[in-house]
Parts: C-alpha cells; sequence; structure tokens
C-alpha cells in the first residue's frame, strides 16, 4: 500500500501528545513510520501564584493541532484525513484537575510545575513510606484538603491532562497505569493503585471535607494494549469541527509523557533507561529491584505495563538557556547581524564546546521554577562567577549547557553511587537534543553511560503514544508490549550513540563540586525574595 492508500483506508494510526511547550499530532502507517504531523505551540501561565493551563486552551490547541495535521496530510497525500484504525493521547504527568458531580471545573488546572504542596508531600511520605513528590495528583488533593480549600466538599472527580483529553474525546474516565502511577502509588502485583496505600489515605482523609472514598475520585486503570474507549460523536466534534474526522476510532488508555517517551526509545525494560529533556528534564530507570531506602529526590512510577521505574525529575532544563540564546540573538538583530534561530542555536552550542571543562568558575542555575531534587523552594534563575573567572562566551554557553542536566546529575548520583543500580542503555529525546552536539555528549558525562539518539526522536511523544496505540489495534495473541516494541517497531531502527569523554566528564565533576557548594546562596535568594 501507498501512504495514501493507507491514509485513505483508514490504516493509519494518530498519536497526539499535550507538552509543556507544544501540543503534537502525529500520524503513523501500520510499520509505525511517520507520515505526517501537526502542531500547536502553547505556554502554562503563572495567575495567582499557580502555575496553570486554561482548559479552554487545551480545547483551542488541540483542535489548532489537528487540524494542521489534516491540512499537512491532504497537501502532502492528496487525500482527506477522515479516520484511524486506533489513537491515543499522551501529556504531561501529574498535576491536579479537579471536577464536581456536573463536570463543572473546580479550581484553576494545577501543573506538574507547581511546588505548592510541601506539607501534604511531606506527611504522606511519611504515612505511606513511600516517596510523594510534590507535584503528584495526591499531594495537591491532601495539600487542598489540608488547606480547608472550599472545592474540596464537591469534589467528585479528578484526573490528569491525558486522562482529561481522553474524557473529551471517549467519555471515558481512564488512565494508563503509567500515568496513575504519578497520581498515585501502584501496587506492582495487580497493576492497579495500591489497596493498603488507598486505606491508609481514606483514615487520613476522615473527618475533612471530602465527601467521598479516594478510589471513587481516581480515574480506573485501564491496561496497555486494551481499548480505553472510542471517539464519540461529541469528542469528533470537538476533534474536527469541519465533521470531516468520522467518530468511531478506538482509544488506547492515555499515558503520561514520561512512558510516551519510554515507548519511543524502547526502554521499557529492566536496566534500560530514557532521558526526556526539554522545559523539564527527568530520567526514567527500569530496576530489577527495588531500592534499599526511600529517597525524596527519586520518584517511584511504572512503565505503561506496570514494571517499577526510578524517576528523577527536575523542574527546569532548557528555559534559562532559551532566554540567554534569545538575549544573544536579540543583541544580533539591534547589530544589525539577525541570526535564523537554528543557526544561532548551532553557533552558540558549537561555543560551548569551545568553553573550558569546568566553565572556569562560571555557574548557572536555571530555576525557572522551584526544584525539589536540590532543595530549592521557587524559581529563582540565577548566574554566579568567581571574580578571576574567564567570563567569556565560550565558558558561559557551556556553563548554560552544563545547567540543564545539573540538577538531573544531582538525583541520579544516588541511584548509580548509592543503590548501584546497572544501565545497559541510556536512549535521549526532546527538544534539548535538537542540536546534539555537544549536549548529547554532555548527558553522557553526566551520566557515565553511553547514550543514543535515536533517529526518530524528534517525534517524540506523540510517537510514542501512537506506537501504544499500534499495539492495541495489531497485537497479536499474547504479545507483550515489550516484545512489539522490541520485535515490530526497533529490531532495526538506527541511532547515534556516544560514550562518557573523560575530559567532560572531569570537568562536568569539578562543575558540579561548584554547583552544590553554591546552592545555599540559590536558597538564600529565594528566601530573601519572598521576604521582600
Amino acid at each position: 500500500m501507498s501512504s495514501a492508500d493507507v491514509i485513505r483506508s483508514g490504516k493509519a494510526i494518530i498519536g497526539i501528545e499535550f507538552g509543556s511547550t507544544r501540543i503534537k499530532a502525529v500520524l503513523i502507517d501500520n510499520d509505525h513510520k511517520p507520515l505526517a504531523s501537526g502542531v500547536f505551540d502553547w505556554q502554562n501561565e503563572l495567575a495567582d501564584g499557580v502555575w496553570t493551563y486554561p482548559l479552554e486552551k487545551v480545547k483551542t490547541g488541540l483542535q489548532t493541532c489537528f487540524a494542521d495535521l489534516m491540512k499537512n496530510v491532504e497537501t502532502e497525500y492528496g487525500v482527506k484525513l477522515e479516520t484511524a484504525s486506533a489513537m491515543g493521547i499522551s501529556a504531561m504527568m501529574h498535576g491536579y484537575l479537579a471536577f464536581d458531580k456536573n463536570d463543572e471545573q473546580l479550581v484553576p488546572f494545577r501543573t506538574w510545575r507547581n511546588t505548592i504542596t510541601e506539607e501534604a508531600a511531606d506527611k504522606l511520605t511519611e504515612a505511606f513510606s513511600f516517596n510523594i513528590p510534590q507535584r503528584w495528583s495526591i499531594a495537591h488533593l491532601y495539600q487542598a484538603m489540608l488547606s480547608k480549600e472550599e472545592h474540596v466538599g464537591s469534589l467528585a472527580f479528578m484526573t490528569t491532562l491525558a486522562g482529561y483529553v481522553h474524557y473529551l474525546l471517549t467519555g471515558e474516565k481512564v488512565i494508563g497505569a503509567g500515568d496513575a502511577s504519578g497520581i498515585f502509588p501502584i501496587d506492582r502485583n495487580t497493576c492497579d493503585y495500591d489497596a493498603a496505600m488507598i486505606s491508609k489515605f481514606d483514615e487520613l482523609a476522615a473527618g475533612t471535607a471530602l465527601p467521598c472514598k479516594l478510589a471513587e475520585l481516581l480515574p480506573r486503570i485501564v491496561p496497555a494494549g486494551e481499548c480505553a474507549g472510542r471517539l464519540t460523536d461529541a469528542g469528533a466534534k470537538l476533534l474536527d469541527p469541519t465533521g470531516t474526522f468520522r467518530a468511531g476510532v478506538p482509544f488506547c488508555p492515555p499515558e503520561g509523557d514520561a512512558q510516551t517517551g519510554m515507548a519511543a526509545t524502547n526502554s521499557i525494560t529492566p536496566r534500560t533507561g530514557n532521558v526526556s529533556a526539554g522545559t523539564s528534564i527527568f530520567s526514567m530507570i527500569v530496576l530489577e529491584d527495588k531500592l534499599s531506602a526511600v529517597y525524596r529526590e527519586i520518584d517511584m512510577v511504572t512503565t505503561p505495563t506496570g514494571y517499577p521505574v526510578a524517576m528523577v525529575h527536575c523542574n527546569s532544563c532548557t528555559s534559562d538557556l532559551d532566554a540567554w540564546f534569545g538575549l544573544f540573538g536579540g543583541l544580533l538583530k539591534e547589530a544589525g547581524a539577525e541570526m535564523p534561530k537554528g543557526r544561532l542555536y548551532d553557533m552558540l552550542y558549537a561555543l560551548a564546546a569551545e568553553g573550558e571543562p569546568d566553565c572556569d568558575g562560571i555557574i548557572s542555575y536555571n530555576y525557572y521554577a522551584g526544584e525539589p531534587v536540590t532543595g530549592v523552594k521557587d524559581g529563582r534563575p540565577l548566574l554566579m562567577r568567581r571574580p578571576d573567572s574567564a567570563f567569556n562566551i565560550r565558558n558561559l554557553a557551556r556553563s548554560l549547557v552544563y545547567s540543564c542536566v545539573a540538577s538531573l546529575k544531582a538525583g541520579m548520583d544516588i541511584l548509580t553511587e548509592n543503590e548501584h543500580v546497572a544501565l545497559d542503555r541510556i536512549y535521549a529525546h526532546g527538544g534539548f537534543f535538537k542540536t546534539p552536539f555537544p549536549s548529547q555528549n554532555y548527558l553522557s558525562a553526566a551520566l557515565g553511560a553511553d547514550v543514543t539518539l535515536m533517529k526518530t526522536a524528534g517525534e517524540g511523544g506523540a510517537w510514542g503514544i501512537a506506537l501504544l496505540a499500534a499495539y492495541m489495534a495489531q497485537k497479536r495473541a499474547d504479545e507483550t508490549l515489550e516484545s512489539y516494541l522490541s520485535t515490530r517497531v526497533f529490531a532495526d531502527m538506527q541511532g547515534t550513540t556516544v560514550s562518557p569523554d573523560k575530559t567532560d566528564t572531569d570537568g562536568l565533576n569539578s562543575y558540579m563540586k561548584n554547583y552544590i557548594s553554591g546552592l545555599s546562596a540559590v536558597r538564600a535568594a529565594v528566601s530573601e525574595c519572598t521576604k521582600g
């Protein structure tokens, strides 16, 4: 079949992911090859001290992104996109979307980026003997209960962004196992919410305004590979107001961006892992055994099939680098030497590679939001240097690129040094790697492991959720997701691998000593600015 015939016959598959800066839809054929894509750029908003996305923008972004996909399909292949064999929705994990019994939103969407649930996260971690990070949905709920927020008494349903969009399109209040693991801890044996911890939470909730048991509020978990609903007439109208795209398409379980990143890099088996780097940066390391202790810097989540994953999640990655590079680009424009963004980034990354390995004492803290991994409670981007540092563009650029992986390294060192977690391979993806050199090299130095960029890395999580939808639609009897990805998707996939370079490793280790020692100054800046 030609690509046009695949689309015309309804055999193509669609994945849509709501990332932190872009909503992206990808159309793939039944051999998993990307055929077309559509995008919508957006940004979170800081409203009344809360990082959020208005739900109307969620709907507008969904429609605009899908319209762009449909237009690009017709332009490229001369056929209209009217149906598909499967679809899937992915989005940023965690956060808090709360609704009453009439499906009316109770409070603005509280995203993963917020660090406003410290009290709740600490109390739940102690009660469960299981790390509950601030961004987890259950921490947001419990903080609202502790703060006696008025909306708690009207709460009837809570979900993630992926779960919400899936509900809009299918009418089903469900979730995939991986995304669910960022709502509440999962029991590996049942691949469902941990029953003992559910009971413990209900005990904590006794006497509060919460109107029901926790299990009644949470979306139902649907296993990977099972149908999680079909596109309704209302969902089709929301997705495509022109009426061209028809209802009835089956959907796979909605998943988090961490899980689609794992699928997109075939890193869902023990001793594998991946790093996603864009507005935030996080690593997902699939474990052979449980960790020996509870670490507040490390989240325990799962793969789409429920295997335990150690996740080091850092709230800030490229935002500060983008701001600095934008400043340099603005200066060039003022000087009459305006440079296209892609060329500007390539030039600055190349200059970073020429900087001194330890940046000669120039340290960049890229904290656009609070960073629990390093104990920083609020966003406060800072640049530090010694008076005698060689403050030049090369050392500054290298420091800015280092800063994108520094917090991640602080968390990953716990796994590799304290827990002796072994890694066979690490795959990387995300906007940070649009210019692979030296970003890929510095990540390899930070992790002390080979890092591979797959040829499909640029398609990201939208391709990953399309793969999960393809698995639902095309799997053979008793075929596991792990087998499906290894033998039918990635068997002949090409990628580029780099190994740690000693000069980079030594330089980054020296940089990290200065970085860690300077964190007290960052915390003081946050504290003093908060007082002001």
